[in-house]
């Protein structure tokens, strides 16, 4: 139990505050994504609560915050109109079955996460390259600011183009004193944020400025977006509600029923939204990672995150990932133990149950300019200073993975990116193999291979040998070079083959274990043809070493 809840608190008052500022800056984020996805506000609170307390105790990374997010938002809105569409077209209509699909995609969505953490497929998130986990935030960054820019008053600019008509744009723009009324309070709580630190850092800056925002707001008596006014215009009925409760409905015969008859829509859904949600969350912890610099258990992230989803599906929320914004938040406030994602999330219960009335009262504005501190601290400056710094390849990664992730998603950027750098790898790689040529004293002619032998450098491999004109024996050393995958075997194979239709004699030297065994279970014969060394290097695979996550 001790080792469950390690580094739960080092300074409660920090991790207090912190998840204090954390959980206001949860409730605008959490109805927002909910009226993304088409659900009721209170179903994007729970979301956020649930995920938020498994996470913060069992997780892999203490400090980071998880809640309901955009990019699980967007592909559960098409699985929640596909079934409120078939639920309406029943016999008997069923309200809300969208709904329902909803919360059991959650459970097939925990189930596959905790399967890749059961799997330690967490530890692989490490191999991602650094172009891509800067471009990521880079991304990330910029879709923060603009879904913030949505939560501004409207301009009075629509229908006026700025081109044909530049003169009315910029009057009416200017003319709205709704606008700049929000934009100098969003100012303002920027301009604390920034200050503050540099005379105190014993409490958040963020919460000083939502409390300071908020009290000029209501005690000037100023008509500005709220909180409350950001759910009611949304559709919302406010932020009052109760505990979570259990969805005895998802197993509904009838419910049941019609998620059997499309559940290739579920399970596909399901696995989007894990990939997802897995993605998110430990790219977000290597992120924390660094800002800490100490380390988290990629494997033990997998196991929460699936665990709060199922979770969940069962009590009734919207499920979730990690949250960059919050997560840096909490971190830059102070909240470096599991105390400060734990109280963050009770505090939001909190105010679900009791404190609506009072948090409801909160200037949009004062969240917006904290979240405006966020994109700044969150953006890779230093990316525009090394783009002409840096191969050409990884500055094209770099930038690909940022506009993806604004144009597409954050999955998608990050497998392209991924995908993209590999190939760049293969290709740099497959040009690297070389083989030095040498004669020993009795006329064996040695080939000392140096460089990955793979499915890319099997042309220029098989390029270096002279079958025809070399002598009667011939050696291939591979003590400086590695067969890595399928192709190389078959090319080996071919090359040791050809000598010996040849009617020549080759020995195959310094092979690694694995490379033996295959050759030798596809060729029996080939146990002449391999030489075993006493000088054999010793082998291991990097990724191995990623197993002793804490």
């Amino acid at each position: 139990m001790k080792r469950l809840f390690n580094n739960f608190t080092e300074n409660p008052k920090n991790d207090i505050l912190s998840g204090l500022t954390v959980a206001l800056a949860l409730v605008p984020e959490a109805v927002a994504f909910a009226f993304v996805a088409g659900v009721d506000p209170l179903v994007g609170l729970y979301g956020a609560f649930m995920m938020g307390i498994v996470t913060a105790l069992f997780g892999g990374r203490p400090g980071m915050i998880s809640g309901a997010t955009g990019a699980m938002a967007v592909v559960m809105v098409h699985l929640i109109a596909k079934g409120n569409e078939i639920g309406n077209a029943l016999a008997t209509p069923i309200e809300n079955l969208g709904l329902q699909w909803l919360f059991i995609t959650l459970l097939f969505v925990g189930a596959i996460q905790i399967t890749s953490g059961i799997f330690k497929l967490g530890k692989f998130v490490r191999l991602i390259p650094h172009p891509v986990m800067m471009g990521f935030v880079n991304g990330l960054a910029i879709v923060i600011f603009l879904s913030q820019l949505g939560l501004f008053p409207e301009t009075g600019t629509q229908g006026i183009s700025l081109w044909s008509n530049m003169g009315d744009w910029f009057s009416a723009l200017f003319t709205n004193g709704s606008f700049w009324l929000m934009m100098a309070f969003v100012l303002l709580t920027m301009a604390i944020m920034h200050f503050l630190p540099k005379l105190t850092n014993k409490i958040p800056a963020a919460l000083v400025a939502i409390v300071v925002v908020a009290a000029i707001v209501i005690l000037g008596g100023l008509d500005m977006s709220t909180v409350g006014s950001f759910i009611r215009d949304g559709g919302g009925s406010g932020l009052q509600g109760g505990l979570p409760s259990f969805q005895f409905q998802i197993f509904d015969s009838v419910v049941l029923n019609s998620v059997m008859e499309n559940r290739w829509l579920i399970i596909s859904t399901a696995f989007i939204l894990a990939a997802i949600g897995l993605i998110e969350s430990l790219m977000t912890l290597n992120l924390i990672d660094e800002m800490t610099e100490s380390r988290g258990s990629g494997n033990r992230e997998c196991v929460a995150q699936g665990g709060a989803n199922i979770l969940n599906g069962l009590f009734g929320g919207m499920g979730g990932c990690a949250m960059i914004g919050q997560s840096i938040i909490n971190v830059e406030s102070g909240g470096r133990g599991r105390l400060s994602g734990a109280f963050a999330a009770m505090a939001l219960l909190a105010f679900i149950l009791f404190g609506a009335p009072l948090i409801e009262q909160i200037p949009i504005a004062a969240l917006v300019g904290v979240m405006f501190m966020v994109v700044i601290g969150t953006f890779a400056w230093s990316s525009f200073r090394i783009l002409n710094k840096i191969p050409l390849a990884d500055a094209f990664v770099l930038i690909a993975v940022s506009v993806i992730t604004v144009w597409k998603d954050l999955a998608v950027a990050v497998v392209a990116g991924v995908i993209i750098s590999a190939l760049v790898f293969a290709w740099k790689n497959a040009t690297m193999i070389r083989a030095r040529k040498r004669f020993k004293e009795d006329g064996t002619k040695v080939y000392e291979i140096w460089g990955p032998l793979f499915f890319g450098s099997i042309q220029n491999f098989n390029s270096k040998f002279d079958v025809r004109n070399d002598p009667d024996k011939v050696e291939i050393d591979f003590i400086e070079s590695r067969v890595n995958d399928h192709s190389g075997i078959e090319a080996l194979r071919g090359i040791a083959n050809r000598y010996l239709d040849a009617g020549k004699e080759i020995k195959l030297k310094h092979l690694s274990p694995e490379s033996k065994a295959l050759i030798l279970k596809a060729n029996p014969k080939f146990d002449t043809v391999i030489e075993t060394a006493i000088d054999d290097p010793r082998y291991h695979v990097v990724t191995d070493l990623l197993d002793s996550e804490v």
